[in-house]
């Protein structure tokens, strides 16, 4: 069994890495700013918003996550999501989180990138016990001129704990391929790299990701299974994946989590994490997917110690950082 500790959600520290800000607005936050800006007439009450947050398909997802950011329309809010959101991670025992965030998104609303940065950071600061750096998604769905406009101004933000740059949206209209100069300037510009690959689409979106774009890590990558040859690619060269098993679930990416690759990969000795990726659309927390693995899947102790270390390893912190996170962690299990 798993230690009683981790039985019991939020008592046993962890770290996170695919997690996006805009999909891990707590409930009671999100109404709030639904009411500020005059409701919303399908949703009567605070207890209908869970039920919005089901999908039929990856698509209806997306079409979901672009209706609820309608409603964060000034730097104000952006600043009190990104502090409810930092409590959350706190009351979970989340001692550090790399956190993508959309700002590209906003533009249209006449929102400038590095006032939406300051207005999160500022959230995150009220919050310090928890550590959280900064990805920027550069929305492939905007198209590869408006993710390069969008990463030259991320150079003026670096400063406030902006990392790296990612690649979410619909992997199949937008391929990786499309981004390439992008991520060579990201490369230039000492940002570290992720992209989402394989999550909708098939293996040719992850080949895309590490061939094309060059990146550190692949978000998701749930569909590398279909390719015998990049299984044994990820392993030899130690690229971390990722992983979001109920995410996949309620996308419908996978039927269900019986299907899901994970322990297929972890045997294999691909470099995985665990993640909840959007968990307030999802219903989901990291020690809940902790658990279900153990359930569903017989990971043992021993196994899950090794999933929270992978997280640690694959992080971007500095090698002195990682192992004061590994020391917090090994000693819980003690």
């Amino acid at each position: 069994m798993i230690p009683e500790k981790l039985a019991q959600p939020y008592s046993m520290p962890m770290i996170e890495l695919h997690l996006h800000l805009e999909g891990a607005i707590p409930h009671p936050a999100l109404w709030e700013l639904i009411q500020k800006y005059g409701g919303d007439s399908s949703l009567p009450n605070i207890e209908s918003l869970a039920r919005r947050f089901r999908y039929k398909d990856f698509k209806h997802f997306i079409d979901t996550w672009i209706r609820q950011n309608t409603f964060i329309r000034e730097y104000e809010d952006f600043t009190y999501i990104a502090e409810q959101f930092a409590l959350d991670l706190s009351l979970q025992n989340i001692l550090y989180a790399e956190v993508h965030y959309s700002p590209a998104g906003f533009s249209d609303s006449g929102l400038h990138i590095q006032e939406i940065t300051k207005a999160i950071r500022t959230g995150f600061d009220r919050v310090p016990a928890v550590e959280i750096a900064l990805i920027i998604d550069l929305i492939r769905d905007l198209g590869s001129e408006r993710a390069s406009h969008t990463l030259h101004e991320a150079k003026e933000v670096k400063e406030l704990g902006v990392i790296g740059i990612g690649l979410g949206g619909l992997e199949s209209a937008y391929p990786a391929e499309l981004f390439k100069n992008v991520y060579e300037d990201a490369h230039k510009f000492g940002f570290h790299t992720t992209a989402h690959a394989g999550e909708a689409s098939g293996v040719q979106s992850i080949w895309a990701a590490l061939r094309n774009l060059k990146v550190e890590r692949i978000g998701h990558g749930t569909r590398a299974f279909e390719d015998i040859a990049l299984l044994d690619y990820l392993v030899a060269n130690k690229i971390p994946l990722e992983i979001c098993p109920l995410s996949n679930v309620c996308t419908r990416v996978v039927k269900d989590i019986e299907s899901h690759p994970i322990r297929r990969y972890f045997d294999r000795g691909i470099m995985v994490s665990i993640n909840t990726d959007d968990p307030k659309m999802f219903g989901n927390t990291l020690a809940e997917e902790y658990k279900l693995l153990e359930k569903i899947f017989s990971f043992s102790p021993t196994e899950i110690r090794v999933l929270m270390s992978n997280a640690v390893q694959s992080c971007w912190l500095a090698k002195e950082k990682k192992q004061h996170f590994l020391s917090m962690i090994n000693s819980s299990w003690e």
